[in-house]
């Protein structure tokens, strides 16, 4: 079967990124895999303390998987597994997803707790920018709750459309509404006319695929807030980008810009690579 990737610093953002996992594991019928890498010579504190658990659990990482495995083996449909590595973190997690054959990472974007300080956050966008699979993540202040609205944004980048077949099966799946979003800025009819040829080609994908959807549009200059805001306004569940890394790509999404778009989303980013990446 299948799996999922979750990295796992014990924070509880990776819980809840877990939670978010074992939710979206049991629609796409598949199992999950934990990992927690250890960094070299780092210095542990057997002293944190899991969220909502019963006890403080003080015996090593080997111990807190099992306590997270006997604590929501229940809610998963599937089965846990976990594996424990050491090295660069961002890297490690990355070679399992790619020797393990996972078909997707969910991690958290800040985590921080008393068992290694900035575990996950420091690393969320390393491992966004290096995977070769998709990656979605989370905050701790988005609660888990189904997908029912999906935010995919198109600008005029090539690879803008390579997100659209899995945005759309992920949209299928959860019965979601997609909102595809085209974005510019500028007013340039170059600019226009792209974006009118990808939407009339995704608008011909999406109604042979019959998912719901709507067309909408945004200008501005930061166009990251501005398609923030909108998730946020219309209460979206998941924003749907590419993580473009070609510098000769008109990309909005181009570095920085995806990486503000994970940093500091606060509705789950899933993130594709460019063909080129």
């Amino acid at each position: 079967m299948k799996h999922i990737l979750v990295p796992i610093d014990f924070s509880s953002d990776s819980i809840n990124a877990l939670e978010h996992s074992i939710m979206i594991a049991n629609k796409l019928s598949m199992n999950l895999m934990m990992i927690h890498v250890k960094r070299k010579n780092a210095d542990y504190d057997p002293s944190f303390n899991l969220n909502d658990f019963d006890e403080v659990v003080r015996s090593g990482v080997i111990d807190n998987f099992e306590q997270i495995v006997h604590q929501y083996q229940k809610q998963l449909q599937g089965t846990f597994h976990y594996r424990i590595r050491e090295g660069r973190i961002y890297t490690e997690i990355c070679h399992q997803a790619k020797y393990g054959d996972a078909e997707m990472i969910i991690m958290g974007t800040h985590g921080v707790s008393g068992f290694e300080e900035k575990w996950v956050g420091s690393n969320a966008f390393r491992v966004v920018s290096n995977a070769i699979c998709p990656v979605l993540t989370t905050r701790y202040s988005f609660p888990k709750r189904p997908i029912k609205k999906i935010v995919m944004p198109i600008d005029i980048s090539k690879d803008t459309r390579l997100k659209v077949p899995k945005t759309v099966e992920l949209a299928l799946i959860f019965g979601a509404e997609l909102h595809v979003v085209d974005v510019r800025d500028n007013n340039k009819s170059s600019t226009k006319k792209i974006l009118e040829e990808y939407m009339l080609q995704i608008g011909i994908y999406l109604k042979r695929h019959k998912v719901k959807w709507v067309h909408e549009s945004l200008k501005g200059k930061n166009l990251t807030s501005s398609i923030i805001e909108h998730a946020l306004l219309m209460d979206a569940d998941l924003i749907s980008i590419m993580n473009e890394q070609n510098e000769k790509a008109r990309n909005i999404w181009l570095g920085p810009y995806a990486q503000q778009m994970v940093n500091h989303s606060p509705v789950p980013v899933l993130s594709f690579q460019s063909a080129g990446d």
